[in-house]
């Protein structure tokens, strides 16, 4: 890992640590899960909202009011504003995206989940979603939420990856395959 990259992590961490301790404090876990996944959403959808994040060119008392504005149009939960806040205050708002996935880790382990990263060739429909969480569900031992995304290049079949351990079944590795054990007659 690269340095910035860990420093990156280990403010995130720390800012996660606090936030999810005074939800869990406020038993309001839940309304903070949906505060991160808006701004997740809002951080995937809105190129503006990365660059205000990441700009060092819009001063700490611009970064920090505009990110409170946005943060309480989207009505995300006090703690966060706060937290956000300070974070523009501090010139640690780059963390954004970080912060979000440790809070989001934070909530899965706390619930007993595990995220399953799921790639296919087509978008799954809802009911094949769930029809795939309730097998995981049944290997794994916990909840799974599922993270899908698409693919085109798999051409058919999914590649499913839950904490370490990876299952690969898209087309495209078994020809891959089938044109080394080509290569290896010939």
């Amino acid at each position: 890992m690269s340095e910035p990259a860990s420093i990156s992590s280990g403010i995130a961490e720390r800012y996660a640590a606090a936030v999810f301790e005074i939800a869990q404090e406020n038993n309001a876990l839940s309304e903070l899960e949906t505060s991160i996944d808006g701004l997740g959403a809002a951080l995937a959808d809105s190129a503006e909202l990365v660059d205000l994040i990441n700009s060092p060119l819009i001063s700490r008392e611009e970064q920090g009011a505009a990110i409170s504005a946005v943060a309480k149009k989207m009505g995300v939960q006090d703690v966060l504003v706060n937290v956000l806040g300070l974070m523009a205050e501090k010139r640690r708002l780059f963390v954004l995206p970080q912060l979000i996935e440790q809070l989001q880790a934070m909530i899965a382990e706390n619930k007993g989940e595990v995220t399953a990263d799921v790639t296919t060739a087509k978008a799954l429909t809802k009911t094949q979603s769930e029809k795939l969480a309730k097998t995981l569900a049944a290997r794994v031992g916990k909840d799974v939420k599922i993270n899908a995304t698409v693919d085109e290049s798999l051409v058919g079949g999914l590649v499913v990856k839950v904490g370490s351990k990876m299952i690969d079944t898209s087309i495209r590795s078994k020809l891959a395959s089938l044109q080394n054990a080509m290569k290896e007659v010939g």
